[in-house]
């Protein structure tokens, strides 16, 4: 089993993203929940709010399900956790799974932990090539919470797609919030 990699107190995702290498693209896809509670749904877990949350509403395992349109490149998922305020609610094991539809997924990783608290980077690379994972769909499965809680909180999942060097010519990667703000006219 793989231990997730978590990111210091207040550090985010984004902070990826101003770096030119990740880009977020989980507003491609389409998504969905095996259950929600009413007011706890999708829009909550999407609204870039780590306030709300998705809370699940039935038996376990709970499924988040995100599907592409067509194969798309993953680097890395992250997910927001927070124990302090979730408690058994929180979930302890997780299973990430990958394929074409819902027919042939497969683990790709299985993670256990322990009271997170933060963003939760989950790197979805190729073991034998190291290189990102290519799929239509991935399926995140919550297998277990903390203290044997029944229904899950996610606060907020974000999808990192790597960026492409342009093929007009390479420029020196833009870091600055200034660089970035004109990056597209670039």
């Amino acid at each position: 089993m793989a231990t997730p990699s978590k990111t210091p107190p207040g550090a985010d995702p984004k902070q990826l993203e101003r770096t030119g290498t990740v880009r977020e693209i989980g507003s491609q896809a389409v998504w969905s929940l095996s259950s929600c509670k009413p007011g706890f749904g999708m829009d909550q877990l999407r609204d870039d709010n780590l306030e709300t949350y998705w809370q699940s509403d039935g038996s376990q395992p709970h499924l988040v399900n995100i599907q592409f349109r067509r194969r798309t490149t993953v680097k890395m998922l992250c997910i927001y956790a927070d124990y302090k305020s979730d408690e058994s609610y929180t979930p302890s094991k997780i299973s990430v799974r990958v394929g074409n539809n819902f027919h042939n997924l497969q683990e790709i990783r299985q993670l256990e932990m322990v009271e997170p608290s933060g963003w939760i980077h989950i790197s979805l690379l190729n073991q034998r090539t190291n290189e990102p994972i290519s799929t239509f769909m991935i399926q995140i499965a919550v297998l277990a919470n903390h203290q044997n809680g029944r229904d899950t909180h996610m606060r907020q999942i974000k999808v990192y797609t790597p960026v492409e060097e342009s093929s007009i010519g390479k420029y020196p990667r833009c870091t600055t919030v200034d660089f970035m703000m004109y990056r597209t006219i670039r």
